[in-house]
C-alpha cells in the first residue's frame, strides 16, 4: 500500500539505479530526488533534474536528508534543511555544469579551465561547510570564499546576481526594495572587487570602519650557516629607517652556541618574532631589516693569545641588512612565509661599527668585507594584517611557536586604552676617556645596572631584546683599543612603574686587559636619576653624563656618596656648591653620552600635566594651570585621562562659579581631542569613566549653563572658535550633563527635576536659535550651525534616559524645524542639514513608531523641498531608501498605514517628477555638488526608482483610494497618471537594472502590475465616456505593451528550475497583464476607433510573445479593430497596412520566437483554428475581406521569416538576396506597399554593392526610378534623401543608375539613361549637363569598343524538398555566374550555401518522393542563353565585341540539349538515329535584372531529327567560313593569316577524312531518301549547304593565296590538292556539283550578302571540327558521330602516355603518317560521355611541353605568368609529319614557327611597354598555342578536389554544336578540350568521352582504365545512370549551344579536345593539359568569340602545358577584336589569336 511519506522528503542517490521492474525510475549517483509517497523499502518520487517523470526505486539506494515543506499537498515545495549557502553551491554548480560544457564546444577555452578550477574550490569548500568542524572564524571564511567565487562564476557564465546579505542570499519579501537595490551593487562591487584583486582584501563585514589597519612582519631564523666564529654569538635584529637614519623597532635577539644552534634546546625551530604595529606611513618608509652578529668570546678571534681563555668579551662580529622595498611586494601578495639569505659583512674598522649597517645599505664597501660565501643568515618573513587579537585567532601557530613581540620605540598611531606600558629605551652612545698613561688605547666595557631608592640592584630591569629572558645587569660590547668608544647599542628599562620613583641607573667602565690574568679593571663609572625633582622623567634627548674617577676596590655600597653629586651639567647648574672633599673626583675630560626614549602610559615627561594633577599644591595657580592644559600633547593627556578629568571634576567642584568656564573649556579640549582617529579608540575609556567613575553630582548645572551661554554668544560673536569647539563637543556634554543629573537624581530621589526639564527646554530653544540664524552672510556662523548639526543627532540616545520617547521627538522636531527652509541657503549648508536629517533617521530614536509620526513631517518637508529643486540628490536618496528600510522592518510587526500615508502624500508626485527629470537629463545632469554627480546618473537613478518601487509597495488600496480622492480635479488625475505611467514606460525601455539583477527585474516587474491593478479602476472611472482622454489611455496601453514583452518576463528562456521558482513566487505576470489589458480594451466601448490603426503594431508585438495564452486573450482584440474600422469606415484598410507594416518591422528587427520557425506557427494561431481572428471573421458579413486579408498577411509572414532567417545569421550575400527579392515582389505585387517596396529595393540594393552585383544594383534601382516622374512636386525625407524635388530625386537616381551599370560594364543599359537625362538637360537648356551626359555618353560606347568584357555562364538550379525556404522550395531557377566562374565552382558555392544539401546526379525532374521529403536536394547543370535579339547578331559587319554583349543579355530562354537514340542505333553510322531532345526554359524575367537569378516560367520541350541536325551544323560553319573570309577580303584582318590557314585546313582537312562525308552516308543514301520522303526537302537544303560549302572554301583559298607567306606556300598547295580531293568525293555524292561552278553561290560569297537569321546562327554555331586530342581508350565511333565532330580523331594507343620530347616526335610520325578510320579512331562527338554529367570531368590526357624562355623583364606580369609552360627542355613545334629523323624540324616547320612565333619587332622595341609587350608576347603563344596542344602529357593530371561530394550532373551537350561556330572557341581561344559551364558542363570539362586534361587542378582524376566508356555504369548509384560512350550512340546529349558565341572559325579547325564536345561558349583558357580552372574566379579569360582582325590582341594567352597554378586573379583585359583600327605598323605582323594556326588533325570525311 503506498502512502504520502510525512517526513521523508529528500534525498540523495547513494548508488545509480537500473532498474528492471516496471515503473522504475533510473537514477545516477549524487542526483536529488524528491519522495512522494513509500511502500515497503521502496520509495515513489521524482529525481529534481526531471521532475516530470515519476517512478518507483529503492529505499536503501538513498540517503535521507532533512528538509522543510511548503504548500503541502500536490504541488508542495520541499527545501533541504541544510545551510543555504551549501544549497546554493549545489545548485548553482549543476546549472554550471550545463554551460561549462557548452564553453568547450564554443572554443571558450580559457574560461572553461577558469570555470573547472572554480568548481573544483566550490566542491571543495562545499565539503568543509558539510563535515561540520569548522570554528565560527572558519566558517565565516568559508562562506566568504563560497560567495565570492560563485559570484565571479555566474557573472562569467552570465547568470543572475544573487544579492547576499552575510553570505547568505536574502529573501526579498523580507526587506525593502531600497534594500535589495543596495544589495546588489554591494554584490556586484564584491565581484569586481574579487575579481580585480583576489578576495584577501576585503574588510570584513562588522569589522569596526575607522582607523588604520596595522601590520605585523613576522621574522623567522631558520639557520645561520656561517660557522666559522665557533664562539657562542648573539644575533640581534630590528628595523632600520635609513633616511631619517635610526631604528625604529625594539631588537629581537637570538643567541646561538658556537655550533650555530639556539642556547636553548626549547628554541630549535622556535626562532621568530613578530614586529608589530607597523603602520602603513612606516610601510612607505625606506626600511631594513638590520641584523647585528655580536659574538662572546676571545679579544681576538684569530689570537689565541690575547686574553686567557676563561675571560670572554663581548665583541662586534658582522651585519646583515634586507631592505624591505625589494621584498615587500613578494611577501604582501603571499599568504605564507618566503625565504631569504642575508650575507653577513664584516667591519674593517671596529671604530665605525657603530654605522656600519649604514656603510652596507650605501654600499661604501672600503669599510666593511664581504664574506667568502654566499652562505649567512637564512630568515623568512612574512606579513600579517589586522588587530593583534583577530591575527591570534586567525594564526594559533604562529603564537603557539612562541614568536617575540617586538614592538615599535614609541606608541604606536592608535593608542589602545588598555595598552599598559612603562619601558625606558636607552641608547649607550659613546665615551671620552683618557689613555691614563698607558702606551695603547684602553678596551672600555661599560656595565649597566638599575637600582632602586635604597640601593637595592633591580633585578630582571634590564632587556636586550625580545627573545631572551630580562637581565639583572647588561655589559656592553668591547671595542678594541679604543678611547672614544662609539657602541650605539639599544637596550631596553622595563622598570615597574611603582619602583620608577627614586630609581637611577648606574655605568660602570672596566678596562679589559688582555694580558695573561685578563682581568677588567674598573676605573670609574657615571650615574643618573630617572626622575627630575618636579616629578617629571628624563626627557627624550641626549644626556651627557660625568664621568667620577674609582678604582677597582670601590664598592658602591653606600650609593648616597655619589647621588648626592650632579649627575651632568644640567644638574651641576642647579646644584653649584658641592664639597670637594668627597671621595669621588669627576674626571674633567671624560664624559659619557645615553640617550633615552620613554613608551610610558604612566609616567609623564610633562611639567604643565604634573602641574595639573597637583593643582591642590599651588591653589593660587589653577587658573593658570588650566589654561596651559591646552598645550599639553595629546599622548600625556589619554595616558592620564581619568586622572585629569577627576581633576577637572574637582576644581569645578571646588569653586563653580570661578573655575566653571575654565572647566568647561577644558573638557572641551579634551573631548575634541577624542574626535582625532589616533586617539579615536580611547572614546570607549571616556565611556567608561563617565558610567562608572564620573562622580561630578552638581556639575550638570554648570555645565547646561556654560553651553547655554555659547549658544547665546553665537549671534554677536566675531571669533566664534571656541563656540564651534563646545558645538563639536556637544554629544559628550550631554553625557557629562545626563549622567551628573542621574547621580544628582539618585542621591536626592529626583529633587529639582522641573528646573532640570526647564533648563534643558531652554538649551534647546538656544539650539533652535542658533539654527533659525541667517547665516548667508556670516562665514563663522554657517561653521557654527554646521557643527552644531553634526552632532546634534548623537545627543538623542542621552536625552532617551531622562525623557519620553515623544519628548525628545517633539524636542528634535522643533530643532529641525527650526532650520530655514529655504533651499537656497547655501550648498554647503544644505548638505550638513540634510546629513543631519539623514543621521536622525538612522538613529535609534526614529525606530520608535511614536517619534517617527513626529518626525516624518518635518523630515519629509525637508526632503519634499530638494527633490521640487533637483539639489543633493544622492543624500536624499539615501535618507529615503533608510526611511523605507525602517518601514519596511516595522511592517512585518505592525501597521504602518499612517506613515505611509505620509508619505504618498508628500513624496509621490515629486519622486515621479525628480524620476522623470533624472531620467531625461541623464546626460547633462547637474551634479551634487557643483558640476557633475561623482556617481553616475544611473546610480542615482537606480536609488531613486528602488525608493519609488518601496513606497509603491507598501501602498495599499485604501492609499491608492485617498491618493485619488485628494485630487482637486481629472486634470491632477491625468497629470498623476501620465507621470507614473511614463516613469514605468522608461523603467521598461531603459533596463535601469543590469540584466543580470533578475531578482530585481521580476519584483520591480511585480510592484508595476500591482500598481497598474490599482490604477486602472481611476483610468477607466475619470476617463472614458464623454471625458475620455487619448493620452492617458495611450499611455497605460504603451506601458502593458512594453511590460508583456520585457526580456526579464520571457520564462521560456529559463532553466525549468529557475521557470518554476519565478512562477511560484509570482506566477506568470505576462498573463495578468494581458488581462488587464484586455479588460481595459472593453472598457474602451466605443472609443476603441482612436486606437486604431496606431496600437496595431504594439498589439501585434504583445502577440508574438511566445505564449499561449497571451495570444489567446489577444486575438479578439484584433478581431475588434477591424470590426470597429469595418463600422466606421466600410473596411478595414487602416488595420491591414498597419498591421503589414509592423509586421514587417517586427520579424526583420528579429522578434518573436526564438525558434524562428515557431514564429510562423504563431500566426498560425493567431490566424488559425480556435480562437483564431479566421473563425472570428467567418461569422461576419466582411469575411470575403477578411479572410482574403488573413491569407495575404499569412503569406507576408513566410517571406518575412524567410528573410528574417537569412538576415540573421551567417547566410550568403545569395540568399539574402533571393529573399530580398522575393519580398519586394510581394509587396509590389500582391500588397500594393509603395513605402515598404522602396525600402526593400535600398535594402536590396545595398545587398548588391556589397557583393558586387553593380548591374544588378543598377536594375534595382531602376525600380525606384519608374516610379517617380520628371515633375516638380516636392517630396518630403525619405531613408537617407532629403527633402527635394521629384525631379531632383529622378535626376540623382538616374546618374547613380548610370554609374552602376558603368560599373557593371553593361554600357549599353546605360546608354537610353544617358539619352533620357540629356533630354530632361536639353529640355531645360542645362547645356553644362548636358554636355557632360553626352560625353559620358561617348565614353559609354568606347567602353563597348574598348573595354575586355567576360560572357557569363548561365546555370539551372533546382531546389527540391521542404528544407529549403518558402521562396525556393521546389522551384528551378537560372542562375547568372560570376566572372570565370565555371560549373563546379558554381555548384561547391551552392553547397556552400546550403551545406545540408545534396547534389542531384541526373538532370531528370525530380519526382513527388523528392519534392516532399524533409532534405534539401540541389540539381544543377549549365544552360545556354537563347538570345531575343537575333537582328543585331545577323548583321555582318557588326564587331564581335558588340554582338557577344546581345548574346547574353536581356535573355529570357535558356536551353540545354540531350542527345538520344530513336529505334535501333546504327552501328555503321549512329548518326542516322541520333535524336536531340531541346528543352527551352524561359524565365520570368530576363536576366540580367534585379537578382543574377531568377525563377523558370515555362519549360518546352522540342526533339529535333539527325537530318535537321546535320542542316544546321553545316550551315553554321558555311555561315562562319563567310564570315571570316569576308573579313580578310575587306582587310579587317590582315597581316597574320594564320587564322585563315587553321580554319580552311580544319574544314578541308575534316571533309577529306570524314566530316560531312558522314552525313553523305547517313542521308543521301537510297534507302534513306525512300523511308522519308518527308524529308525530301531538307536533303536537298543539306546538299546546297555543302555545296555552298565549296564554294566558300573555293572563295577562301583564292584569298589565301594572296595572302599567303611565302614560306608558307607548302602548306597552301597541300590545302589545294586536300580541296580537289573534298570536291571530288562530294562530286558522287553531289550529282551538279561540278556544273555549278562560278554560279550565283559564287557570288554569295563574294557579295556577302545577308542571311537569314535561323541560317546565320545554324552556320556559325554548328561547324565540323577535326578534334585533335588523343583519347584514352579507344572504341570505334559511328560515322554520324564523327561527322558531327567534324574530324578523325588521332589516337594514341590505349593508356600511352608520352613522357619525353623524343618518344612524342616518334608518336607524331606514326600518328601524322596514319589516317585513322572510322573503325580504329576514336571520336568523341559533342554528346559522348557528357563531362557535365562528372562532377569534376576527370583529365586523362596531359601535355607536358617544353617551355619557351621568357626574356627576364616580363616575369613579373600577372599574365606572363600564364606563358610558361612547365618543361623547360626545348620548343616545341610538333604540328606536322615531316620531321626530320633526328627529331629536328625541318626547314618548313621553322618556317611556320617563324611565321607563328618569329622574329617580330615589337619583342625588341624599347619603346614598347612592359605591359605592350607583354600582350605582344602572349600573341606568340597564343599562335601557336594551338600547335603545341597536339603534345602528350608528360605528367598524370592531379586532381584538386577529393572531398566525397556527389558530382553534379550536367545536361548532355548538344551534338550540333560540334560543327557550330564555337568550335573555333575550342580551337582558338584555348578552350580545348573544355566544355564551358554555361553551356552544360557541370565540372569544366569537356562533354566528351575521354575528357580532356585541361583540368589538372579542379577536376577529379579518373585512372586510365576508368574513361567513361560503353557500359560503366555504377550499380551503387541511386540514379539510372545515364551511358556516356565514344562509340554507343545512346548517349546523352548536352545543352544546346548559343548561337554564334564563338570566336568564328572556319570549319574544319582542329580543336584542341581530348575528344571533346566543343563547347559553343567555353571561354576557357587553357589549352590542352593546361589548367583550366583559374582560381578565384579567372576561369575564362575571354567568352566572346570574335571575328579577328589583326590589329587587335587575344583576349588572353592560352594557358597550354601549364603545371603551375594559375593566376589569382584575372589578367588585364586585352583589347578585343572587332573593331576597325587606325593602321598601325607594329601590328602588322601580329600573331592569330592562340590556336588558330592550320591544325593538323585528319578528318574523316564522307
Amino acid at each position: 500500500m503506498w502512502t504520502p511519506t510525512e517526513d521523508e522528503k529528500i534525498g540523495v542517490v547513494i548508488c545509480s539505479f537500473r532498474g528492471s521492474v516496471s515503473q522504475a525510475l533510473a537514477l545516477e549517483v549524487g542526483e536529488t530526488v524528491q519522495i512522494l509517497e513509500k511502500c515497503e523499502g521502496w520509495y515513489r518520487g521524482f529525481s529534481t533534474r526531471k521532475p516530470h517523470v515519476k517512478g518507483v526505486f529503492p529505499a536503501s539506494y538513498i540517503h535521507l536528508k532533512k528538509a522543510s515543506v511548503t504548500n503541502r499537498g500536490p504541488q508542495e515545495t520541499v527545501s533541504p534543511l541544510e545551510d543555504p549557502t551549501v544549497t546554493e553551491v549545489t545548485s548553482t554548480l549543476q546549472e554550471w555544469a550545463l554551460l561549462w560544457k557548452q564553453l568547450y564546444v564554443k572554443h571558450k577555452v580559457d574560461l572553461f579551465y577558469k570555470v573547472r578550477h572554480v568548481m573544483m574550490e566550490l566542491i571543495d569548500l562545499r565539503r568543509q561547510l558539510l563535515s561540520g568542524h569548522l570554528t565560527q572564524d572558519q566558517n565565516r571564511d568559508v562562506k566568504r570564499h563560497v560567495t565570492v567565487r560563485l559570484d565571479w562564476g555566474n557573472e562569467h557564465l552570465g547568470l543572475d546576481l544573487v544579492p547576499r546579505k552575510e553570505f547568505e542570499m536574502v529573501d526579498e519579501d523580507q526587506i525593502s526594495v531600497s534594500d535589495l537595490y543596495k544589495m546588489h551593487l554591494s554584490s556586484r562591487h564584491s565581484v569586481q572587487l574579487s575579481t580585480t584583486q583576489g578576495d584577501g582584501t576585503r574588510q570584513r563585514p562588522g569589522e569596526p570602519g575607522r582607523g588604520p589597519v596595522p601590520h605585523h612582519l613576522l621574522v623567522n631564523l631558520k639557520s645561520f650557516t656561517y660557522n666559522s666564529i665557533g664562539e657562542d654569538t648573539d644575533i640581534l635584529f630590528s628595523l632600520y629607517d635609513l633616511r631619517e637614519g635610526k631604528t625604529i623597532s625594539e631588537k629581537f635577539i637570538v643567541r646561538l652556541n658556537k655550533n650555530g644552534a639556539p642556547k636553548n634546546p626549547e628554541k630549535v625551530d622556535r626562532l621568530c618574532a613578530l614586529f608589530t604595529d607597523l603602520s602603513n606611513k612606516d610601510m612607505k618608509r625606506d626600511l631594513y631589516i638590520v641584523s647585528q652578529v655580536i659574538r662572546t668570546g676571545r679579544m681576538l678571534l684569530n689570537d689565541s693569545k690575547k686574553g686567557p681563555p676563561h675571560v670572554s668579551y663581548r665583541r662586534p662580529y658582522g651585519c646583515a641588512v634586507l631592505a624591505m622595498s625589494d621584498v615587500l611586494q613578494t611577501i604582501s601578495e603571499l599568504k605564507e612565509e618566503k625565504d631569504f639569505v642575508l650575507k653577513v659583512y664584516t667591519c674593517n674598522n671596529e671604530n665605525e661599527w657603530y654605522q656600519i649597517h649604514e656603510n652596507i645599505i650605501r654600499k661604501s664597501s672600503t669599510k666593511y668585507t664581504a664574506p667568502s660565501t654566499n652562505y649567512g643568515l637564512i630568515i623568512s618573513l612574512q606579513l600579517l594584517r589586522g588587530d593583534l587579537q583577530q591575527l591570534r585567532r586567525e594564526n594559533p601557530l604562529i603564537f603557539s611557536r612562541g614568536a617575540a613581540m617586538t614592538r615599535k620605540l614609541g606608541f604606536p598611531d592608535v593608542i589602545m586604552p588598555g595598552d599598559v606600558r612603562n619601558d625606558l629605551y636607552l641608547t649607550l652612545e659613546r665615551g671620552d676617556f683618557e689613555r691614563g698613561g698607558k702606551s695603547v688605547q684602553k678596551n672600555i666595557e661599560v656595565t649597566v645596572y638599575v637600582l632602586y631608592a635604597d640601593g637595592e640592584i633591580l633585578k630582571d630591569c634590564i632587556s636586550l631584546g625580545s627573545g631572551e629572558p630580562h637581565l639583572p645587569e647588561h655589559r656592553s660590547f668591547v671595542l678594541y683599543h679604543n678611547n672614544s668608544p662609539r657602541w650605539s647599542e639599544v637596550i631596553k628599562l622595563p622598570i615597574p612603574i611603582d619602583r620608577f620613583r627614586g630609581s637611577h641607573l648606574r655605568f660602570e667602565f672596566r678596562h679589559c686587559s688582555t694580558k695573561d690574568k685578563g682581568e677588567k679593571k674598573l676605573f670609574g663609572f657615571s650615574f643618573t636619576p630617572l626622575m627630575r625633582e618636579d616629578g617629571t622623567t628624563l626627557s627624550d634627548e641626549s644626556h651627557e653624563l660625568y664621568v667620577y674617577k674609582c678604582d677597582e676596590n670601590t664598592t658602591f655600597s653606600n650609593h648616597a656618596l655619589y647621588l648626592g653629586l650632579p649627575c651632568c651639567k644640567e644638574d651641576f647648574n642647579s646644584c653649584p656648591s658641592i664639597p670637594s672633599s668627597l671621595i669621588f673626583q669627576r674626571s674633567a675630560k671624560e664624559n659619557f653620552w645615553i640617550c633615552t626614549q620613554l613608551s610610558s602610559t604612566k609616567l609623564t615627561q610633562n611639567v604643565d600635566l604634573l602641574a595639573l594633577l597637583k593643582w591642590k599644591a599651588h591653589p593660587d595657580r589653577v587658573m593658570d594651570i588650566l589654561g596651559r592644559l591646552r598645550h599639553v600633547s595629546g599622548e600625556e593627556i589619554v595616558k592620564f585621562l581619568q586622572d585629569i578629568l577627576d581633576t577637572l571634576f574637582a576644581i569645578l567642584d571646588d569653586n563653580t562659579d570661578k573655575y566653571g568656564p575654565l572647566v568647561f573649556q577644558s573638557l572641551v579640549f579634551i573631548i575634541n581631542l577624542l574626535r582625532d582617529s589616533k586617539y579615536y579608540h580611547f572614546r570607549p575609556v571616556m565611556d567608561t569613566y563617565i558610567q562608572k567613575h564620573f562622580a561630578g553630582a552638581l556639575a550638570y548645572k554648570e555645565l547646561i549653563r556654560c553651553l547655554k551661554w555659547y549658544m547665546d554668544r553665537s549671534a554677536e560673536a566675531v571669533r566664534q572658535d571656541h563656540i564651534q569647539e563646545a558645538m563639536r563637543a556637544l554629544e559628550y556634554l550631554f553625557k557629562f550633563i545626563i549622567q551628573s543629573r542621574i547621580l544628582y537624581s539618585r542621591a536626592t530621589c529626583g529633587l529639582e527635576e522641573d528646573q532640570f526639564r526647564t533648563s534643558v527646554q531652554e538649551l534647546f530653544q538656544s539650539i533652535r536659535f542658533v539654527l533659525s540664524l541667517d547665516s548667508r552672510n556670516s562665514e563663522t556662523l554657517i561653521f557654527t550651525q554646521a557643527a552644531l548639526l553634526n552632532s546634534f543627532p548623537a545627543i538623542f540616545d542621552e536625552l532617551l534616559q531622562m525623557f519620553t520617547v515623544q519628548e525628545v521627538a517633539e524636542f528634535v522636531r522643533g530643532t529641525l524645524g527650526s532650520m530655514p527652509s529655504t533651499v537656497h541657503i547655501g550648498q554647503s549648508m544644505d548638505v550638513v542639514k540634510l546629513q543631519s536629517i539623514a543621521r536622525t533617521v538612522d538613529s535609534r530614536l526614529f525606530s520608535f513608531p511614536e517619534s517617527r509620526r513626529i518626525l516624518l513631517p518635518v523630515v519629509l518637508h525637508h526632503i519634499h523641498l530638494h527633490l521640487r529643486q533637483q539639489k543633493e540628490l544622492l543624500i536624499c536618496s539615501g535618507i529615503l531608501s533608510s526611511i523605507f528600510s525602517i518601514i519596511k522592518s516595522s511592517s512585518l510587526d505592525t501597521s504602518v498605514q499612517e506613515e505611509v500615508e505620509m508619505m504618498v502624500e508628500s513624496l509621490l508626485d515629486v519622486l515621479l517628477q525628480s524620476l522623470l527629470s533624472i531620467m531625461s537629463k541623464s546626460q547633462s545632469q547637474e551634479a551634487v555638488r557643483g558640476q557633475r554627480c561623482p556617481q553616475c546618473t544611473a546610480e542615482i537613478t537606480g536609488e531613486y526608482v528602488s525608493c519609488l518601487l518601496s513606497l509603491l509597495r507598501q501602498m495599499t488600496d485604501i492609499h491608492f483610494q485617498r491618493l485619488m480622492e485628494n485630487f482637486q480635479s481629472k486634470e491632477e488625475i491625468k497629470e498623476f497618471l501620465l507621470k507614473i505611467l511614463c516613469v514605468f514606460r522608461n523603467l521598461m525601455k531603459l533596463s535601469i537594472f543590469p540584466r543580470d539583477w533578475n531578482v530585481m527585474r521580476l519584483l520591480t516587474s511585480n510592484i508595476i502590475l500591482t500598481t497598474a491593478q490599482y490604477l486602472s479602476p481611476a483610468l477607466h472611472k475619470n476617463f472614458t465616456e464623454a471625458e475620455f482622454d487619448f493620452k492617458v489611455w495611450n499611455s497605460y496601453f504603451s506601458l502593458a505593451v512594453l511590460y508583456i514583452n520585457q526580456p526579464s518576463l520571457q520564462l521560456e528562456s529559463l532553466s525549468p528550475a529557475k521557470r518554476k521558482t519565478v512562477l511560484d513566487k509570482y506566477g506568470d505576470m505576462r498573463v495578468m497583464m494581458t488581462y488587464e489589458l484586455f479588460g481595459m480594451w472593453q472598457n474602451l466601448g466605443e472609443n476603441k476607433i482612436h486606437f486604431i490603426p496606431g496600437m496595431i503594431g504594439p498589439f501585434l508585438g504583445v502577440t508574438l510573445v511566445p505564449q499561449v495564452e497571451v495570444r489567446n486573450i489577444m486575438i479578439p482584440i484584433f478581431h475588434d479593430m477591424m470590426d470597429w474600422e469595418q463600422r466606421k469606415n466600410g473596411n478595414f484598410k487602416q488595420v491591414e497596412a498597419e498591421l503589414i507594416d509592423k509586421l514587417d518591422s517586427l520579424v526583420s528587427e528579429g522578434k518573436g520566437d526564438e525558434n524562428y520557425r515557431e514564429l510562423f506557427g504563431l500566426l498560425t494561431q493567431l490566424f488559425g483554428p480556435y480562437p483564431s481572428l479566421l473563425e472570428k471573421i467567418e461569422q461576419e458579413t466582411w469575411r470575403e475581406t477578411g479572410i482574403s486579408f488573413v491569407t495575404s498577411v499569412t503569406r507576408l509572414m513566410e517571406r518575412l521569416l524567410d528573410y528574417r532567417d537569412c538576415m540573421k545569421g551567417d547566410e550568403t550575400e545569395n540568399k539574402k538576396i533571393g529573399c530580398t527579392v522575393n519580398l519586394l515582389n510581394f509587396y509590389k505585387s500582391e500588397i500594393n506597399k509603395e513605402e515598404m517596396y522602396i525600402r526593400y529595393i535600398h535594402k536590396l540594393c545595398d545587398m548588391h554593392l556589397q557583393a558586387e552585383n553593380y548591374t544588378e544594383a543598377a536594375f534595382t534601382l531602376l525600380l525606384y526610378w519608374e516610379l517617380l516622374h520628371w515633375e516638380e512636386n516636392l517630396l518630403k525625407e525619405f531613408l537617407h534623401y532629403s527633402a527635394q524635388t521629384e525631379w531632383h530625386r529622378k535626376e540623382g537616381l538616374c546618374r547613380k543608375v548610370i554609374h552602376y551599370f558603368n560599373k557593371g560594364k553593361c554600357w549599353e543599359f546605360g546608354i537610353p539613361l544617358c539619352r533620357e537625362l540629356a533630354f530632361q538637360y536639353e529640355s531645360l537648356y542645362d547645356y553644362q549637363s548636358l554636355s557632360w551626359i553626352r560625353k559620358m555618353e561617348a565614353a559609354y560606347y568606347d567602353n563597348i569598343m574598348e573595354q575586355q568584357r567576360l560572357e557569363p555562364e548561365f546555370f539551372r538550379v533546382g531546389f527540391y524538398g521542404r528544407k529549403f525556404p518558402f521562396f525556393l522550395r521546389n522551384k528551378e531557377f537560372v542562375c547568372r555566374g560570376h566572372d570565370y566562374e565555371r560549373l563546379e565552382a558554381f555548384q561547391q558555392r551552392m553547397l556552400g550555401e546550403f551545406p545540408q544539401a545534396i547534389a542531384m546526379q541526373h538532370p531528370n525532374q525530380p519526382d513527388e518522393a523528392i519534392l516532399q521529403c524533409d532534405a534539401q536536394y540541389l540539381q544543377i547543370y549549365a544552360v545556354t542563353p537563347v538570345p531575343d535579339s537575333v537582328g543585331v547578331l545577323q548583321m555582318d559587319r557588326v564587331p564581335d565585341r558588340i554582338k557577344s554583349f546581345y548574346r547574353v543579355n536581356n535573355v529570357r530562354r535558356f536551353r540545354y540539349d540531350r542527345p538520344f537514340h530513336k529505334g535501333p542505333k546504327d552501328r555503321d553510322n549512329e548518326f542516322k538515329s541520333l535524336w536531340i531532345e531541346r528543352t527551352t526554359l524561359i524565365l520570368s524575367h530576363p536576366l540580367p535584372g534585379i537578382s543574377r537569378w531568377f525563377e523558370v516560367e515555362k519549360r518546352e520541350l522540342v526533339e529535333v531529327s539527325p537530318l535537321e541536325n546535320a542542316v544546321s551544323v553545316v550551315e553554321n560553319k558555311n555561315q562562319e567560313l563567310r564570315t571570316l573570309i569576308s573579313q580578310y577580303q575587306h582587310k579587317q584582318l590582315h597581316g597574320n593569316i594564320n587564322l585563315l590557314s587553321m580554319t580552311l585546313n580544319g574544314v578541308i582537312d575534316a571533309a577529306v577524312n570524314g566530316g560531312i562525308a558522314r552525313y553523305q552516308e547517313a542521308f543521301f543514301d537510297k534507302d534513306y531518301i525512300t523511308s522519308h520522303p518527308e524529308d525530301t526537302e531538307k536533303i536537298t537544303q543539306l546538299k546546297d549547304l555543302m555545296q555552298e560549302q565549296v564554294h566558300v572554301l573555293g572563295v577562301g583559298l583564292a584569298v589565301h593565296e594572296k595572302l599567303v607567306h611565302p614560306e608558307m606556300r607548302p602548306l597552301h598547295k597541300k590545302l589545294i590538292d586536300q580541296f580537289q580531293m573534298m570536291r571530288s568525293s562530294l562530286c558522287h555524292g553531289l550529282p551538279g556539283l561540278e556544273k555549278s561552278g562560278p554560279g550565283p553561290n559564287r557570288g554569295i560569297l563574294t557579295s556577302h550578302g545577308p542571311m537569314s537569321p535561323e541560317s546565320f546562327k545554324l552556320l556559325h554555331r554548328h561547324s565540323p571540327i577535326a578534334v585533335l586530342t588523343p583519347v584514352r581508350s579507344s572504341s570505334s565511333l559511328s560515322s554520324h558521330t564523327s561527322s558531327e565532330v567534324g574530324g578523325g580523331l588521332l589516337l594514341l594507343a590505349d593508356g600511352v602516355v608520352v613522357e619525353h620530347p623524343e618518344d612524342f616526335y616518334r608518336m607524331q610520325q606514326w600518328r601524322f603518317l596514319t589516317q585513322a578510320s572510322p573503325s580504329s579512331s576514336s571520336l568523341s562527338s559533342t554528346h559522348s560521355a557528357p563531362s557535365q554529367m562528372m562532377n569534376s570531368a576527370p583529365s586523362t590526357i596531359r601535355v607536358g611541353s617544353p617551355s619557351l624562355p621568357l626574356p627576364d623583364k616580363y616575369r613579373h606580369n600577372r599574365e606572363l605568368l600564364m606563358l610558361l609552360p612547365p618543361h623547360r627542355e626545348r620548343p616545341s613545334s610538333a604540328m606536322y609529319t615531316n620531321i626530320s629523323d633526328n627529331g629536328q624540324p625541318t626547314h618548313f616547320q621553322r618556317a611556320l614557327l617563324h611565321q607563328v612565333i618569329g622574329p617580330c619587332k615589337p619583342c625588341s622595341d624599347p619603346n614598347l611597354s612592359v605591359a605592350e609587350k607583354g600582350q605582344h608576347l602572349s600573341m606568340h603563344f597564343d599562335a601557336f598555342h594551338h600547335q603545341l596542344s597536339d603534345l602528350p602529357p608528360a605528367l598524370p593530371a592531379r586532381s584538386l578536389r577529393k572531398s566525397p561530394l556527389h558530382p553534379i550532373p550536367a545536361s548532355p551537350t548538344s551534338p550540333q554544336s560540334v560543327l557550330d561556330g564555337s568550335s573555333s572557341t575550342l580551337s582558338g581561344s584555348a578552350s580545348s578540350g573544355v566544355s564551358s559551364l554555361g553551356e552544360s558542363t557541370f565540372g569544366s570539362a569537356t562533354s566528351s568521352a575521354d575528357p580532356p586534361a585541361s583540368r589538372t587542378d579542379t577536376l577529379e582524376s579518373v585512372p586510365g582504365g576508368q574513361a567513361w566508356t560503353v557500359d560503366q555504369e555504377d550499380p551503387d548509384s541511386p540514379y539510372q545512370p545515364v551511358r556516356y560512350s565514344v562509340s554507343e550512340p545512346e548517349v546523352l546529349d548536352g545543352v544546346k549551344p548559343p548561337p554564334c558565341r564563338s570566336h568564328s572559325a572556319p570549319g574544319g579547325v582542329a580543336s584542341a579536345q581530348a575528344g571533346g564536345q566543343i563547347q559553343p561558349q567555353a571561354p576557357s583558357l587553357t589549352s590542352l593539359g593546361a589548367p583550366h580552372h583559374l582560381q578565384d574566379g579567372s576561369q575564362h579569360l575571354y567568352h566572346h568569340h570574335h571575328h579577328f582582325h589583326p590589329h587587335y590582341l587575344p583576349h588572353h594567352p592560352p594557358l597550354y602545358h601549364l603545371h603551375e597554378p594559375p593566376p589569382a586573379l584575372p589578367p588585364k583585359p586585352y583589347l578585343r577584336e572587332g573593331c576597325i583600327p587606325e593602321e598601325d605598323p607594329l601590328n602588322t605582323s601580329l600573331p592569330p589569336p592562340p590556336g588558330r594556326g592550320p591544325c593538323r588533325a585528319r578528318s574523316l570525311s564522307p
